[in-house]
């Protein structure tokens, strides 16, 4: 029998949340249109409508890759280039794909210590060169919650914004974690999206719950041109696309996509608040919203994983610990008491 112990290394080991898993049983009823033309798809891109208070488009994808790299390069020409940060998920995770579906629209990467990147940075970036042998700097792109677990503030957005708008610049946000930001500063999503000035939002379902899928809001329709062609050329029009629609209507119209993303905050809250006063662990960064980083000496970490925890350590060498929808307080704690073990352990 394989190891079914739960584990923390990332909240895409979590299986299907109630309300994710009805949603599809529901939509397996009986024949639909395929292709995005059922009633699923209709009343999904609706919810999130209402959700946003805003008349944007709404389109589904798979994936998060995809959902990045093609609103990205909806955005660009060829020719174009996207600030990020050196942390950011199309930066160091994507395999190369914004830079793919653009057809070459290269990456400049601001050096950031906890993955947000600044109005300082970005102007830095967007005016260091101005020539015509340089890639014009076109588009932002904001990770909300970042790799980091850090969350951007709604003056902070409204802030990069303002000076998006001053250089000529769209603001993307990559919010694969969009539900635990909203859940962490307890605002609502058009409050740290449209209102301050974000022009398209990717926003995560998988982490939070689904099985698969992702959606793209565009709050200015007009740059919406001819996406729905990007993702049928890039393999992302679904054949069954109510599939990847009805779990958002009963994630958004519940509340669960905010309440199951609060669990998840208040479980790393959890094990924070379990390994205080440890000097042999410390946070690597403030942990806003499902993310743990811990430094730790690397003998801790392998007498951890010998105790049987699996995490990674591929951002700034510290220990990750992410938590799901579904992460058991009692299992948090057990993390909590072995990380004091082996802690204690150490000191001889």
């Amino acid at each position: 029998m394989p190891d079914t112990a739960q584990q923390f290394a990332s909240d895409n080991y979590a299986g299907i949340c109630p309300e994710a898993w009805a949603a599809m049983a529901e939509a397996n009823a009986g024949h639909a249109p395929a292709y995005g033309d059922d009633a699923w798809t209709a009343k999904a891109s609706d919810a999130f409508r209402t959700l946003f208070d805003r008349d944007c488009e709404v389109f589904f994808v798979f994936n998060g890759t995809a959902a990045n790299s093609l609103a990205l390069a909806s955005l660009c020409q060829s020719y174009h280039s996207v600030i990020c940060a050196s942390t950011a998920h199309v930066e160091t995770d994507e395999c190369g794909a914004p830079e793919f579906f653009s057809n070459g629209s290269k990456l400049l990467v601001a050096p950031s210590t906890d993955g947000k990147l600044s109005p300082e940075a970005i102007r830095a970036i967007a005016t260091q060169r101005q020539d015509i042998h340089f890639p014009k700097p076109r588009v932002v792109t904001i990770t909300q919650p970042t790799e980091t677990g850090v969350v951007y503030r709604p003056e902070e957005l409204a802030a990069i914004s303002a000076t998006c708008r001053e250089l000529g610049l769209v603001l993307h946000m990559d919010g694969s974690r969009f539900s635990n930001a909203c859940a962490a500063l307890g605002c609502e999503p058009a409050d740290i999206t449209w209102r301050v000035g974000v022009d398209v939002l990717c926003f995560g379902g998988t982490k939070n719950g689904m099985a698969v899928g992702e959606a793209i809001l565009f709050f200015d329709r007009r740059q919406a041109e001819d996406f729905d062609y990007r993702c049928k050329q890039a393999g992302q029009l679904a054949s069954k696309m109510r599939f990847l629609s009805a779990p958002w209507v009963h994630m958004l119209e519940t509340g669960a996509w905010r309440a199951r993303a609060a669990h998840a905050n208040a479980c790393a809250r959890r094990l924070v608040d379990g390994i205080a006063g440890v000097p042999e662990l410390s946070l690597m960064f403030p942990t806003d919203a499902n993310g743990v980083f811990l430094k730790m000496a690397p003998p801790l970490m392998e007498a951890l994983r010998e105790r049987g925890w699996r995490f990674y350590t591929f951002i700034g060498g510290g220990a990750r610990f992410m938590f799901a929808w579904d992460s058991v307080p009692e299992r948090v704690d057990a993390l909590a008491a072995d990380l004091r073990a082996v802690a204690e352990a150490s000191r001889g």
